[in-house]
Order: C-alpha cells, then sequence, then structure tokens
C-alpha cells in the first residue's frame, strides 16, 4: 500500500513516481494507491475566497467547502488515473495496459460534534469493504482511493489520508504501508538519517519536523493496527520507491512491529491490569461496571491479549449450561491498539470455547456496540430469550439491546 499527500502530485518528479508504480505493477505487486488532497483543497477554497476552517489540526467541512473537496480530490484521481494509463514510455512496455479501480470502497461516519464543535462533513472510517478491494487486486487493477468517505444514507464525507491508510492497510492485511515524504525519511535533530526502528522506539524519538512527526506517528499506528512494516521514503529522489523496496540498506526509514502478542486466560494478577483497561468505557457508560471484588471471582471467565506483557485487549464468557448458551461480555481493546481485528481474534475464541463446553448459542447485552455484533453475525433478539438467571438480573435502566448468536 502506497500513501502519498497532494503536495507530492505537484512535484516534479510525481511522473517518475507514477512510473515506479506501473512497473511494480506490471511485476506483479499487487497496490492499493491512497492520495490525498489537502493543498488542492487549500487553493480552491483559497480561489473561491473561502477560509480553510480547522480545528485541532482537522479541516472542518461545511456545505461550501465540501464542494471544493469533491472538485479537489475528483481532479486529482483523474490526472493520477491518466498518469497511469500512459504505461512505461521509452520501455518495452510502452503502450501495455495499466488498469486502474476506484469505488466506494470505505464507508463513513461523521465525526459529529466535539467540545461544542460541530465538524459537519468532515468524517471519520468506519469499514473498509476489503473483500471487494482483493478482488480488484486479484483481478489485477491498481486500486486508488480517494480521501473520501460515503455512509449508507448516501452522505459524502472528507477524510484524513493517514485515517484511511491505516484502516485500509489493516483491513487488507497489507504486507507493507509505504509513505511519501519531502524529506527521504526520518531525519534525527543532528541530520542523520534513522534506517530502521522498532515500533515500540518511537515514542522515544525527538522529531522536530512536523511532517516527519506526523509520518512517524501513522506509521506507529499503522504498526499497532498489523502491518508489519512501515516505509517512509521521499518523492523528491528519483527511483527511491525501488531502492526502499528492492535493496538491502533501502532509501528512507523502515519502522518495524517487531513486537509480539500473546493469547492466554487471565488470572488474579491480572486483575489490575483488566480494571485499567475498562474503567474508561465504565466511565462512559459502554461498559456495565464492576468493583474488583467482582472481578476477582469471575477473573476464571477472561481471555487477554498481551503484548510485551501489557494487556491490551480483553473479552469474557459466562456460561449458562441449563440453557446451552453463554453470554460474551466485557470486549475491550487499548485505544492505542484498536483496529488491528483483536476483537474479533478475542469473539472467536471464546465462540471456540462455548462450542467445546457444548453450548449452542452465545448472546451479548450492548447499549452502544450494535453494529459491530450485527457485522459478527449476532441477531437482535428480546431480553425474554435471556435465561433465567441472566432475566433477573436484567438493568432496564440501561436499557441494553440482546443479541444471539447461533454457534
Amino acid at each position: 500500500m502506497l500513501m502519498l499527500d497532494g503536495i507530492v502530485a505537484q512535484h516534479e518528479n510525481f511522473a517518475n513516481l507514477i512510473h515506479d508504480i506501473a512497473l511494480l505493477n506490471s511485476l506483479g505487486v499487487r497496490l492499493v494507491l491512497i492520495h490525498g488532497a489537502r493543498l488542492q483543497i487549500d487553493q480552491r477554497l483559497q480561489r473561491a475566497g473561502l477560509n480553510s476552517v480547522i480545528h485541532d489540526g482537522v479541516r472542518i467541512t461545511n456545505n461550501a467547502a465540501l464542494e471544493h473537496v469533491k472538485d479537489a480530490t475528483g481532479s486529482l484521481r483523474a490526472q493520477i488515473e491518466a498518469l497511469l494509463s500512459m504505461g512505461l514510455p521509452n520501455s518495452p512496455m510502452q503502450g501495455s495496459s495499466i488498469r486502474v479501480c476506484s469505488g466506494n470502497f470505505v464507508t463513513a461516519r461523521p465525526i459529529g460534534v466535539v467540545n461544542g464543535v460541530d465538524f459537519q462533513h468532515t468524517g471519520k472510517v468506519r469499514r473498509i469493504d476489503a473483500s471487494s478491494i482483493h478482488q480488484q487486486l486479484a483481478d489485477g487493477f491498481i486500486v486508488l482511493l480517494s480521501p473520501l468517505g460515503y455512509s449508507p444514507t448516501g452522505e459524502i464525507f472528507n477524510l484524513s489520508l493517514e485515517d484511511i491508510a491505516v484502516h485500509c492497510a489493516s483491513a487488507i492485511g497489507a504486507d507493507k504501508l509505504v509513505m511519501l515524504g519531502a524529506a527521504a525519511g526520518v531525519v534525527k535533530e543532528n541530520g542523520e538519517l534513522i534506517r530502521q526502528c522498532a515500533v515500540g522506539e518511537v515514542s522515544g524519538l525527538t522529531i522536530t519536523d512536523p511532517d516527519q512527526a506526523s509520518l512517524l506517528l501513522t506509521a506507529k499506528r499503522a504498526c499497532l493496527a498489523g502491518v508489519s512494516r512501515c516505509h517512509i521514503i521521499g518523492y523528491e529522489d528519483d527511483c527511491a520507491l525501488l531502492q526502499e523496496l528492492f535493496t538491502h540498506d533501502g532509501s528512507g526509514t523502515l519502522v518495524a512491529n517487531d513486537e509480539y502478542e500473546l493469547a492466554r486466560a487471565a488470572n488474579i494478577d491480572d486483575v489490575g491490569g483488566i480494571l485499567e483497561l475498562i474503567e474508561p468505557l465504565e466511565q462512559q457508560g459502554v461498559l456495565l461496571k464492576r468493583s474488583r471484588e467482582l472481578l476477582e471471582t469471575e477473573i476464571s471467565q477472561f481471555r487477554l491479549l498481551l503484548r510485551d506483557g501489557r494487556i491490551i485487549a480483553c473479552a469474557a464468557l459466562y456460561p449458562f449450561p441449563d440453557d446451552s448458551c453463554g453470554e460474551i461480555a466485557c470486549i475491550v481493546s487499548h485505544p492505542d491498539y484498536r483496529g488491528g481485528r483483536r476483537g474479533q481474534r478475542l469473539l472467536n475464541t471464546l465462540e471456540q470455547e462455548a462450542r467445546r463446553q457444548g453450548l449452542g448459542r452465545v448472546f451479548v447485552l450492548t447499549t452502544q456496540t450494535a453494529h459491530w455484533f450485527l457485522e459478527q453475525g449476532f441477531v437482535e433478539s428480546s431480553q425474554d430469550d435471556l435465561p433465567g438467571k441472566k432475566k433477573s438480573l436484567y438493568n432496564l435502566q440501561r436499557g441494553s439491546k440482546v443479541f444471539f448468536k447461533q454457534l
């Protein structure tokens, strides 16, 4: 996967970069290309006499700005498609057909109102249609994504390039995420190029250039979401992409996800770590509050994911053998590690455990994550379908929805 901002498209080396992308495609490398358009959007807003309203580093996209966002992204996408259509001039492959596919692969949701600020048509990634992207890649297409997302109700949202890149790379299981910046890579204060670092070392680096720091943070997010290798290279140097991918030393900075994750059953020593993980969601009302004493008595029901000894995700199974069902509860991932399908991994583990115990179905009670469970195969049901012991404990004030899944 390759991520490039709109400023790259206006650089004199852009055509050479496109040729390198076309060459990779001809060699059978499956490519997803994600482009930004911040510069082009700013230019169009300026020409229209409109101000770019930025809050906490995020553009607020009102109705007027959205039209210019669509214009900028559509024009840039067409420019990239046109360059790719040239094939490889002055080479044996001149005139060869390079197929490019764009589409509504990104489902988005609005950021909404945050601390009293309405972000309007600015959104976040909700879901990536990974299966359709894989199908296009298998058919030999380069998949080209623009910084736009679409809602099931037909709305268009202006999205962050970095948000799409991280979510898409994680969703499709990309081997690499390559990001392009003005510098050759990430450079220390003394001017030394950082050739390689583990994701765990990123927080300890002092990077003064804001663009490099932003790329490094995106690389860290992608690695934590499950991408094993992220590359930060320069767009000004011809052949930097090929050199990074096909030479031992590369041309830029490699951020490697060399840490490991361990899955296991919880024990009494894990109570503190689980409480630290779930307390923020309890305070938000997403989870029902559990006391330390209750958690200690229920600890054997929990399964964990750990990274370097730190609990980063948990979930619990409470069996009701008399009713041949079990409750899945407390599926939580640490905020720094969301987007790597860890919730699905724990859910699958607990479903297998439920089958091993002879349970025919599982259920969940939820107030805010109904859509996620629907996507995992659960079906909305009634509280009357709950086991008798659970029904007597049902909290009417929370008004949790009930979902069952056959195993």
